[in-house]
């Protein structure tokens, strides 16, 4: 199950208490020798390179970091808390849940934040008259987002061929049939054009008109394309399922203005899909009158372009 998006609650751990402890020996005045409290544990996050989705923070919702150890006598300090340490994808965007607050992006494999500390020790009766409690650690509510890192992502409208070329050109096992919306996750793949070039392709699921507004599949997806640096987009030449491919072509780039007008400027490579079905080639010349762009023809099906059109991405890139 791919999960892209969960609202979690953390809290830092409180600090220990400071110790109110006496010490009497015979001869001698009563001292009072009560030690600090440990401090309490933080809340970090840590992008992990191993960990591929939010499925995780589905069915677990809180996380707290430990309190800290009380002081004792003999003025002995108490040990700090151990930080509750939460792995996250790469990617993945961390917001403040009810407020537009973000905390952080995590985009490096190790990178590290420190999101809420732990609360401070009290103090023992060794420094003041009276010991003094620990701070309660901060808490929040926050919601974790994930955006894929890709270099590269495929869009179109669906059935236009995106898994089939992902998994023609990758070890990505992405479902293929004759029928939209095969695809309801992202799926990423690495393609090796020799052994010192290769990227990271992202299959990104058929958008339609109206997905900026959550529409199909919706603009949960739309957030994976802001990742990348390259898009294909691929159009079913052919028109299978009756659909004009000029009309395809406009469709999906006003929906990539209206989520987000920075997306429209990202560079593309246009791939022209199902080039072995033979109403193709006629659709072909009048979607060069309507779209006058450099195409590049493919056939996911007998591979045909599918060489140049991935050194023109790499060339992109």
């Amino acid at each position: 199950m791919f999960i892209d998006r969960a609202d979690i609650f953390v809290k830092a751990g409180d600090g220990g208490d400071g110790s109110n402890s006496f010490c009497k020996i015979k001869g001698l005045k009563k001292r009072q020798d009560g030690g600090d409290g440990g401090k309490g544990g933080n809340i970090v996050l840590v992008a992990d390179k191993n960990v591929q989705t939010l499925l995780d923070f589905h069915f677990r919702k809180h996380f707290r970091a430990d309190k800290g150890s009380n002081g004792s006598g003999n003025n002995r300090t108490g040990a700090n808390a151990v930080d509750c340490i939460i792995r996250l994808p790469l990617g993945t965007i961390v917001r403040d849940r009810y407020e537009d607050i973000t905390y952080c992006d995590l985009k490096e494999s190790g990178q590290s934040v420190v999101l809420i500390k732990g609360g401070l020790a009290g103090r023992g009766n060794s420094k003041f008259k009276q010991a003094t409690y620990g701070d309660p650690g901060e808490e929040k509510e926050i919601t974790l987002e994930l955006k894929l890192i890709a270099d590269v992502g495929i869009i179109g409208c669906p059935n236009a061929g995106k898994s089939s070329l992902i998994s023609r050109i990758s070890k990505a096992k992405s479902k293929v049939a004759d029928y939209p919306f095969t695809t309801k996750t992202p799926i990423l793949g690495v393609v090796k054009l020799s052994d010192e070039r290769s990227f990271v392709i992202c299959d990104i699921p058929g958008l339609i008109e109206g997905a900026h507004n959550g529409k199909g599949l919706g603009d949960d997806f739309l957030r994976h394309v802001e990742r990348t640096r390259v898009l294909i987009h691929m159009i079913d030449m052919a028109g299978v399922d009756g659909r004009n491919p000029a009309e395809d072509f406009a469709s999906i780039n006003n929906e990539l203005k209206l989520y987000n007008p920075e997306l429209v400027r990202r560079p593309q490579v246009i791939a022209v899909n199902k080039m072995d079905v033979s109403e193709a080639r006629e659709n072909l010349k009048e979607f060069k009158k309507h779209v006058r762009k450099t195409v590049y023809p493919i056939s996911c099906v007998t591979g045909e372009g599918i060489k140049e059109l991935l050194e023109a991405v790499y060339k992109k890139l």
